[in-house]
């Protein structure tokens, strides 16, 4: 299995600490967030990483080169980074996840590495980690079907029929990552739709029965980190064994 990390965007709202700093590269703990998700990945027999970069690439790729110098990892550049979100991040990695199993992981979260291994470990070929928290308007929610399998997964659904929380952790099938490629082909190259978070990709193939189980990560620590509050409360929410 190999895992995907997308580490592209400017992180706008974090400014002015991303002003000189990528978002990946911020710290928790003493730790940033990139080594933090690398140093999990490993702690789970994961050794084989792409990443996706775009706005001071050139830090992360001297960060990973210095600190992990025998992880095998490939980097794939997002140029457009600045006008394009995350979607369009996924797709640029098509021919490396086609047919694939892996691990996807946004680079804003903070997590226990045990979170990681709960996903791993399920019997669902694709499935993704979901905090159970109070909801808002932010977060990309979850609603499950009948079978607890999701039924929509988006910023904009219904926050009393939802969930949860999906933190930015899936794992993929070959046949999944098959069918999200050819989704996002035609999402991207037919119609342009550089601007949408993944998870509209993955909205579009619920109704042609490709949809991920859910694994409830609650009981282990997860945080989102998108604005400067987030990191200061992040500071003081984390538990100490992850320190």
């Amino acid at each position: 299995m190999k895992a995907v990390i997308l580490a592209a965007g400017i992180a706008s709202r974090l400014r002015p600490l991303t002003d000189h700093t990528p978002k990946c590269l911020l710290e928790i703990g003493g730790r940033c967030l990139l080594a933090r998700t690398l140093d999990g990945l490993l702690a789970n027999g994961i050794r084989e990483v792409v990443v996706v970069t775009g706005y001071l690439r050139e830090q992360i790729m001297d960060f990973v080169g210095t600190h992990y110098p025998g992880l095998k990892v490939e980097y794939v550049c997002n140029e457009r980074y600045a006008s394009t979100n995350n979607i369009y991040s996924l797709w640029l990695v098509r021919e490396k996840i086609r047919g694939e199993e892996i691990l996807l992981l946004d680079s804003d979260i903070v997590f226990d590495p045990l979170l990681i291994k709960a996903v791993l470990e399920s019997l669902e070929a694709t499935c993704l980690a979901l905090n159970a928290h109070p909801l808002s308007e932010e977060e990309i929610k979850v609603i499950p079907d009948a079978e607890g399998r999701v039924a929509e997964i988006s910023k904009t659904c219904s926050i009393e029929e939802a969930v949860g929380e999906s933190i930015g952790v899936e794992k993929m099938s070959p046949a999944y990552t098959s069918a999200l490629v050819g989704e996002l082909d035609r999402m991207i190259l037919g119609e342009k739709q550089v601007n949408l978070f993944y998870e509209a990709a993955f909205e579009r193939l619920i109704p042609q029965g490709k949809t991920f189980g859910i694994v409830d990560t609650t009981s282990y620590f997860s945080m989102e980190l998108d604005t400067v509050e987030d990191f200061l409360q992040a500071t003081g929410k984390i538990p100490p064994h992850l320190l």
